[in-house]
């Protein structure tokens, strides 16, 4: 994963709460499946589908209490997690690289790829 994650985690602000179970990966998987769910009317498909989805996308990491230094710097980080499953990475690799790279815990991380997913790539949605 490139470095996307790793700047903008000094900006992250959420708690930090940190599995140390080895079903960690079990763990983002779930949560990924459940966040995917529930984000599902984030895209909205009309003319102004890229700004809906930008703010649709900012909104819902707002809502959840997952801020960037910039907007543009957590829409950068959304388009990294659809370059990565593009490249044929698993979704809960991806959560877990997140979780790794940012104090995101497994939930908020799992709810990151899963906006971004809706927003910006739902070809990865299953």
């Amino acid at each position: 994963m490139t470095s996307l994650f790793t700047e903008a985690a000094a900006a992250v602000a959420t708690p930090q709460v940190r599995s140390t179970s080895p079903l960690r990966s079990l763990l983002a998987g779930l949560v990924l499946a459940v966040a995917l769910l529930s984000v599902v009317a984030v895209a909205a498909p009309t003319a102004h589908a890229d700004a809906v989805d930008r703010s649709n996308f900012l909104g819902a990491l707002t809502s959840r209490g997952i801020t960037f230094a910039s907007g543009q710097a957590a829409i950068l980080a959304g388009h990294e997690v659809c370059d990565e499953l593009d490249q044929g990475r698993q979704a809960s690799d991806v959560a877990n690289d997140v979780m790794t790279q940012t104090n995101l815990d497994g939930y908020h991380a799992g709810f990151f790829v899963g906006v971004s997913i809706a927003a910006f790539c739902p070809r990865h949605s299953q």
